[in-house]
């Protein structure tokens, strides 16, 4: 399953703030739906399903939990909202990397996107405000007629260093 293989990667100090909503009904993709950049309405509409990956910004509450020779952290935290949000952007990221990694190891097709309003969709999926919606990913496998084939990466000597 796609959650279990992608909750175990490491977060820093092991704050988990990374939530999931998977969107399949069609009552849901319609709310998700207009929320969608234009070029993104086609490729959503034709996901089986279609994940909203957000942050949690309360996720320190569940540090006595998850990082229990540190429960004073909750606190600090609570205090610190540009340092919490910071956290909960950085680590929610970086748990989405590996969320598609994980539908990718499932045989499936992950289609990451960025390209919708995350204000609207936020108001429609979090009214409580506790998450912050980051990424939406379209999950299934290709049609007949793909979007377009993989395009190209740039090659390691544009992206690697030695030290």
């Amino acid at each position: 399953m796609t959650i279990a293989l992608a909750k175990w990667p490491p977060t820093s100090a092991n704050t988990q703030p990374l939530r999931v909503v998977f969107v399949r009904t069609a009552e849901g993709k319609a709310r998700l739906l207009r929320h969608m950049n234009e070029g993104n309405v086609a490729k959503t509409r034709s996901a089986p399903v279609t994940a909203i990956l957000a942050a949690d910004r309360r996720f320190h509450e569940h540090l006595p939990t998850i990082l229990p020779f540190r429960p004073e952290m909750k606190d600090h935290l609570e205090a610190q909202n540009e340092a919490r949000e910071r956290m909960a952007t950085f680590n929610s990221t970086l748990q989405a990397a590996y969320f598609i990694l994980a539908v990718r190891a499932n045989g499936l097709h992950a289609g990451p996107m960025g390209g919708f309003d995350a204000s609207g969709v936020d108001r429609e999926f979090f009214p409580d405000g506790r998450l912050h919606a980051i990424l939406t990913v379209n999950i299934g496998h290709p049609g007949d007629n793909p979007w377009f084939g993989r395009l190209p990466r740039l090659a390691n000597d544009e992206v690697l260093q030695w030290a």
